[in-house]
């Protein structure tokens, strides 16, 4: 079977990568590297994209129109590695320092936002079938829930929601890997 055929069947989970979003989208190059690698995953990813329809029709319903009105994308997962520096990209109002041997977040008030959008790249592997890469222009909506059980990871669950980023409003660029023509 050819890479990037319709009756590929996507298996598997990936890896995450964020960096700081400038003007543009950065190419999959740029970004799935090691130093933008935002943690590990557990429990895999999930990209959802949602519309709200609005319908114009004549009194006698023989014509008839659909438009979208709203539309919403959001990219999910369960990072099971994470420090400071991983909840500074996924806390707006957050601020980390490092100094003595010791790292420390700060969490909340005004003072610690950053306002910063991320360019975030999901990138699912497969060696077979050709691989697939998730884009979106984001932030982290989702806050973070820091569950300290004796029996499993801590996992953090960011939801980044998908801004526009280009001049046609794109939310999200899903890049499959083909085999060359």
């Amino acid at each position: 079977m050819a890479k990037g055929s319709k009756e590929k069947i996507v298996l598997g989970s990936g890896d995450v990568y964020i960096m700081d979003y400038a003007d543009a989208m950065p190419t999959v190059e740029e970004l799935c590297v090691e130093a933008n690698r935002l943690a590990r995953i557990k429990g895999g990813a999930s990209l959802e994209y949602t519309q709200e329809t609005y319908e114009e029709k004549d009194d006698m319903g023989k014509v008839s129109k659909i438009i979208t009105t709203e539309e919403e994308a959001i990219l999910k997962m369960g990072l099971i590695t994470w420090n400071g520096t991983v909840l500074q990209k996924l806390i707006d109002r957050c601020q980390v320092t490092e100094a003595a041997g010791k790292r420390v977040t700060k969490i909340g008030g005004a003072g610690n936002a950053q306002g910063k959008y991320y360019a975030i790249c999901f990138h699912q592997k497969d060696e077979q079938d050709g691989d697939m890469w998730v884009l979106i222009k984001g932030r982290n909506t989702a806050g973070a829930t820091l569950t300290f059980t004796k029996d499993e990871g801590a996992l953090v669950e960011p939801e980044f929601k998908a801004l526009p980023h280009d001049e046609d409003g794109t939310l999200i660029e899903l890049i499959e890997e083909i085999d060359a023509a």
